[in-house]
């Protein structure tokens, strides 16, 4: 089966942005590769990109990665020990809370550039996976 090597994350700064997600998983230090600062996960990297292409606007997009149940409370520690705020759900109705979703546990928190990471420790594919 096919695997993602790497994405593309559109930042204002590629530098700041990539350690705020390394800082949060307490993943090592982000590498510049070129024109990417890369924050390698298992088996893919984010790529930040400070916008490859002038002039043309980028939006905020979504980031789930799914993390074990103690990395997800280390995650959940950094976040509130930052101050920064965090939801139970991606529209951000349910404000310093977390989800229950397929019995995992799942919360969203904006990068610098209002990216909406998501922290997960159940994969809620694999439901509709199965049912193909």
């Amino acid at each position: 089966m096919p695997t993602l090597d790497h994405t593309i994350v559109h930042a204002s700064d590629r530098f700041a942005s990539a350690q705020f997600l390394a800082d949060l998983l307490g993943a090592p230090d982000p590498v510049e590769l070129g024109p990417f600062v890369a924050v390698r996960l298992d088996g893919a990297a984010l790529d930040y990109a400070e916008h490859l292409v002038r002039g043309r606007d980028w939006v905020p997009t979504h980031y789930a990665i799914k993390v074990d149940e103690d990395e997800f409370d280390a995650v959940l520690s950094r976040i509130r020990a930052r101050g920064l705020p965090y939801w139970a759900d991606p529209r951000h109705t349910e404000p310093r809370a977390i989800n229950h979703l397929e019995g995992g546990r799942g919360v969203y928190v904006h990068d610098p550039d209002g990216h909406n990471i998501e922290f997960l420790t159940r994969t809620y594919s694999d439901r509709f996976l199965t049912s193909i």
